[in-house]
């Protein structure tokens, strides 16, 4: 480890004073984004986040580990996709599996499908609770009308409700007065083939604002464990508006929504039929779905104030299991200043959801159909202890769910600001993770082998009907300071005790006929009987070092303890659990302003092994060179995975597919705007 550290900090040396390049992306013509990057030290400290409380509040009032990816880090990092931005953030970890799938979570315990980590896009809920997960690939929005990416690295729950267990991350677009106007992009390069977008703003009668846009990629194939071409090219289509409404002078109006199609290839090693024995299938996946979401604000005063937030959305991917949902969502929350030193917000929600799931011999769900409404409220109290200096926020989330019924969800919040230049932060959190369709409902065949007398056996994880909630006991602490005018830490640290987590028992072998021929099925069930600890720090600065030149390191550590229960017969989970994260990682991003409009943008990412998955650790290396001429256009040439041709990010344990190599690769990219 002390070797791999030594390498990594000499490299990250010889990178940063030898190297690199900026990305570059154009400025609004109209309103130019907050641009955080040439912002003082001190005024950072101001910063305005709305995802931790659902309100907007200062981040030196923010009791909770938070970090901002604002719009010129976003034009800055290169990333032509939201999982590869968040990169950048300590404590997030995010694994490339193949072209068009991602491992993302936040302080542990990754997976295909992190069930702990809820993701929202302009607070409309994008997790899915068929899987319990996100389908990053369809999270697509153009990167220009991205305003700022607030990450909370721990729980969320008292406000947002279940699976907001470990992180939540809100992804903000832009108000379509700052995109105003006619934007074109177009790119290609070794892997990321072709993309571009199309853009329009402008207004309409009764002072609407509005955009529209298209948005389509193609990406190559991503090299498998040989280095051959690994099947998983993939390719997407979408269009979107967003309309902004000021009805009233105490009334504003959002619509918004878009449509995506495309296909994608999904390596997978499977079972196919009854003593077939495993083979590699190559799926053609076809995507569509869409979303409509309609959010109302009103004033009501200027102490109180409501949103009513409105959305139905829906999907169909015939993968494996074939699946389709529709979703209708509606949320209302009262904003309250309640004398001198109280702020108070309560709310309520309502949703109602549809899935539907054909299945085949590797996955299926039974029932394959599902249908139930699903309610919630909570409220949440911030009392001004001492006024300007000391604030307790006290909450809690009151929620149903279809499979195991109302849970409470407290938190208490306690942020001590000092002075101008430092704060601490402590935090209290319960939340609960609900079961996912594939826990309660999944048969999904693994190994296929001869039994006694030659009697084909398979063996099958199925879903529990009785699977309960996780749940999650933290505590944290953290600490901001501004050094100097130049200089800013953040500093968190936590620890999580897990309870009631999943493992795979089995159960007592029977014989079924269906599918022919006869066979005997051991079975391997959901249960929840596994629990630990985890314990973690995370550090991130930000030093102006020059009027031109921005650096920005931080690092992250965590170590998972987690235990089978005495009754547990399972032996994998636990390994599984601890070795699926890494122990260590730091970034160093770096950012430098030359004349005649060229941009030179460079980041260096460590990642420790993955200790159960047995993938080595590795340094990703992106740069770009941008050059922008006027206020209009710009090109930008830039490269990733610079360090290696080829190298493993992550290894699906429960094998819905058959994990690539992330790959080096290049691309020139054009922007025009008018």
């Amino acid at each position: 480890m002390r070797r791999h550290l030594k390498c990594v900090d000499c490299f990250l040396a010889l990178f940063l004073f030898c190297g690199p390049v900026l990305v570059q992306q154009a400025r609004a013509q109209a309103v130019q984004p907050e641009d955080l990057t040439a912002m003082n030290i001190e005024d950072l400290m101001n910063i305005k986040v709305t995802s931790v409380s659902r309100t907007e509040e200062k981040l030196s009032r923010t009791a909770s580990a938070v970090f901002v990816i604002g719009s010129e880090d976003i034009r800055d990092s290169g990333a032509l996709n939201i999982p590869d931005l968040l990169r950048m953030v300590p404590g997030v970890e995010v694994a490339q599996l193949t072209a068009s799938t991602w491992a993302i979570a936040v302080r542990g315990l990754n997976g295909r499908f992190s069930n702990k980590l809820l993701v929202l896009l302009d607070g409309r809920a994008v997790y899915t609770p068929t899987i319990g997960g996100v389908f990053w690939d369809v999270l697509d929005v153009p990167l220009e009308d991205i305003e700022r990416i607030e990450v909370i690295r721990g729980p969320g729950g008292s406000v947002w409700g279940a699976n907001a267990m470990d992180g939540v991350i809100n992804i903000i677009t832009r108000n379509t007065d700052q995109t105003k106007g006619a934007l074109v992009t177009a790119g290609g390069g070794n892997l990321d083939q072709g993309f571009g977008t199309v853009q329009y703003g402008g207004n309409l009668p009764g002072k609407t604002d509005y955009r529209i846009y298209t948005k389509y990629q193609n990406d190559d194939h991503t090299p498998n464990a040989a280095g051959q071409p690994g099947g998983d090219g993939w390719h997407l289509l979408d269009a979107g508006f967003r309309t902004d409404s000021p009805l009233s002078p105490k009334d504003a109006l959002l619509v918004q929504g878009n449509i995506y199609t495309g296909a994608e290839n999904l390596p997978v090693t499977e079972l196919t039929s009854v003593a077939s024995g495993p083979r590699f299938t190559d799926y053609t996946v076809p995507l569509s779905g869409g979303f409509l979401q309609s959010v109302w604000n009103h004033t009501i005063s200027e102490r109180s104030g409501t949103t009513l937030e409105v959305s139905y959305s829906t999907y169909q991917r015939n993968d494996s299991l074939r699946d389709g949902r529709r979703t209708f969502d509606a949320n209302f929350q009262h904003h309250i200043l309640w004398g001198e030193r109280q702020d108070i917000l309560w709310g309520l929600g309502l949703q109602y959801t549809y899935s539907h799931s054909d299945g085949n011999f590797l996955a299926s769900l039974n029932p394959s159909s599902a249908s139930d409404y699903l309610f919630s409220s909570f409220v949440q109290d911030e009392i001004a202890l001492i006024h300007d200096h000391l604030y307790l926020t006290v909450g809690a989330k009151l929620a149903r769910n279809y499979y195991t019924g109302w849970a409470p969800m407290p938190s208490a919040r306690l942020a001590w600001s000092i002075d101008d230049r430092r704060m601490l932060w402590a935090a209290y959190s319960r939340p609960i993770r609900t079961p996912s369709e594939t826990d309660v409902a999944i048969r999904s065949a693994i190994a296929e082998f001869p039994g006694q007398g030659g009697l084909p056996t398979l063996l099958e994880i199925q879903g529990n009907p009785n699977y309960g909630n996780e749940t999650l006991t933290a505590y944290e602490f953290g600490y901001r300071t501004s050094v100097t005018q130049k200089l800013s830490i953040d500093f968190a640290a936590y620890y999580n005790d897990y309870t009631h987590l999943q493992t795979t028992e089995p159960g007592a072998p029977f014989l079924e006929s269906s599918p022919a021929p006869l066979h005997l099925v051991i079975p391997l069930t959901y249960e929840n009987l596994l629990y630990g600890e985890a314990h973690g720090l995370e550090i991130s600065t930000k030093w102006k070092v020059t009027s031109r030149w921005n650096l920005s390191p931080s690092y992250a550590f965590e170590e998972i303890h987690v235990h089978t229960d005495p009754s547990s017969q399972d032996t994998t989970s636990a390994p599984t659990a601890q070795g699926s994260s890494p122990r260590h990682s730091a970034q160093l991003r770096s950012r430098v302003n030359f004349s005649h409009g060229m941009e030179w943008s460079a980041a260096a990412y460590f990642v420790d092994r993955l200790a159960y998955e047995n993938v080595p650790a590795y340094t990703r290396v992106d740069t770009q060179l941008a050059w922008k001429w006027g206020e209009r256009g710009t090109f930008s040439v830039v490269g990733q995975n610079l360090q290696q041709d080829h190298h493993f990010e992550f290894q699906d344990f429960l094998h819905s597919v058959d994990a690539n190599q992330a790959k080096r690769s290049a691309y020139a990219m054009f922007r025009w705007r008018y």
